[in-house]
């Protein structure tokens, strides 16, 4: 905040009713007027003068440590690292874009090396995001959902995806939102049995069945989608009015769930008993309706298509009345593959599958930070240092939910 006092002219410091004799006196603390203005960002170019000593015998040199940097004998320091990353990652702003950003405020660094800046810090945060995923697998109720991310190809660009495992860890120094991402050059189940395994729990996707193969007796239960259901069924309304029935009846699941939210037991027994109590009778009706009117439409119309999804996933969509802590839909997940949709949008694709994996390392410590309302920049700034010498047995203390804490408790100090 900078403060800027503005004086009353000399000439109209004299009262004009009263004469010139009569000086004007200042009251209370004037008034205050509050603009915001823009000050463009820039670059400093730190020279670290390291002293050397030398013992005049033997010729013995000491010479002062020199400064960390995330990338060994690199030029560029870690809070600009970060603002590569944090431009490309949060802010869905393709290199070649950042690259005429920082020329114009005076640091002309070529795509090249802003990609290499990008892909270095990808290589020293994979630990961390390896981290996360193993921390997903342990967790109990898990949200997953996937998109497509063009990968460059000789002729043509071939389709790959990105997929990503959210959950809630921990109580304590330990609560906080975990944002995985993991790129794969398919969309089969391999990516889920890889990063869940044979994990128990509960996992809250959509009806892909991809996800079979960690939904099984033994590990995780299925927990379905009523937000995909609810948009099948509204994608029909144009060519099925009826389809307003179903559209008002799983509304009235959603208000349940605002009841809960008000009275604030979302996830406890007694938000389960009024679930089982609430929308078990909506449940039923909307399970007589579906059954009335699936003669009525072709299997193929967007009615039929509707109707079919819910009835395939109704086991699926029920486990909501089981667990208290599983939710009614998985928008979380598709909320967090915005972003990466938005950056899909912007740089078209990635180069090879290796720069998605990077992609998908560092989405998930930038993602993560923002849902733990983590500053992304900060967080890169100091753990692209600090990752080089802190003990892996303490890993769990950069991760974007511990290093909040820890960094307040430094900060303190």
């Amino acid at each position: 905040m900078e403060d800027i006092s503005i004086p009353v002219p000399a000439e109209q410091q004299r009262c004009p009713h009263c004469g010139d004799e009569v000086a004007l006196q200042e009251v209370g603390g004037g008034r205050v007027t509050t603009v915001y203005e823009f000050v463009p960002a820039h670059f400093v170019q730190r020279r670290y003068h390291q002293q050397v000593l030398a013992c005049p015998r033997c010729d013995h040199i000491v010479s002062a440590p020199a400064p960390d940097k995330p990338i060994e004998k690199g030029l560029y320091g870690a809070s600009l690292v970060a603002h590569v990353v944090a431009s490309k990652c949060a802010d869905a702003l393709p290199i070649h874009r950042l690259a005429r950003r920082l020329g114009r405020q005076g640091l002309a660094i070529g795509r090249s090396t802003l990609n290499d800046l990008f892909h270095a810090a990808a290589g020293l945060l994979r630990p961390l995001r390896d981290r996360m995923l193993g921390l997903v697998a342990g967790l109990w109720v898990v949200f997953a959902d996937e998109t497509t991310m063009p990968v460059q190809a000789p002729e043509r660009t071939r389709t790959a995806y990105l997929w990503t495992f959210i959950g809630r860890t921990g109580e304590g120094e330990d609560e906080g939102a975990l944002v995985t991402f993991r790129f794969a050059p398919s969309r089969s189940g391999e990516t889920p049995s890889a990063v869940l395994g044979k994990s128990a729990g509960y996992l809250v996707v959509d009806g892909y069945t991809g996800y079979n193969v960690v939904c099984t007796p033994k590990c995780r239960k299925r927990g379905g989608c009523w937000s995909h259901c609810r948009r099948n069924f509204f994608d029909a309304l144009p060519t099925a009015p009826e389809a307003q029935a179903a559209l008002d009846l799983i509304g009235a699941l959603y208000e349940v769930e605002y009841e809960a939210a008000a009275r604030g037991i979302l996830g406890t027994a007694e938000h389960l008993a009024l679930r089982r109590a609430a929308s078990t009778p909506v449940l039923k009706r909307l399970k007589l309706w579906l059954r009335e009117q699936k003669p009525l439409h072709t299997p193929k119309s967007p009615m039929g298509k509707a109707i079919r999804y819910a009835q395939r996933q109704w086991r699926a969509l029920l486990r909501f009345l089981r667990e208290a802590r599983v939710p009614l839909d998985n928008n979380v997940s598709e909320r967090q593959l915005r972003a990466a949709a938005l950056g899909r949008k912007n740089f078209l694709f990635v180069g090879h599958d290796k720069a998605g994996d990077n992609l998908a390392v560092l989405y998930s410590l930038v993602s993560s930070c923002i849902a733990n309302d983590v500053n992304p920049e900060e967080y890169l700034a100091d753990v692209l240092v600090r990752v080089h010498h802190h003990p892996q047995s303490r890993i769990d203390e950069l991760l974007p939910h511990r290093w909040k804490k820890l960094f307040a408790v430094v900060a303190a100090a």
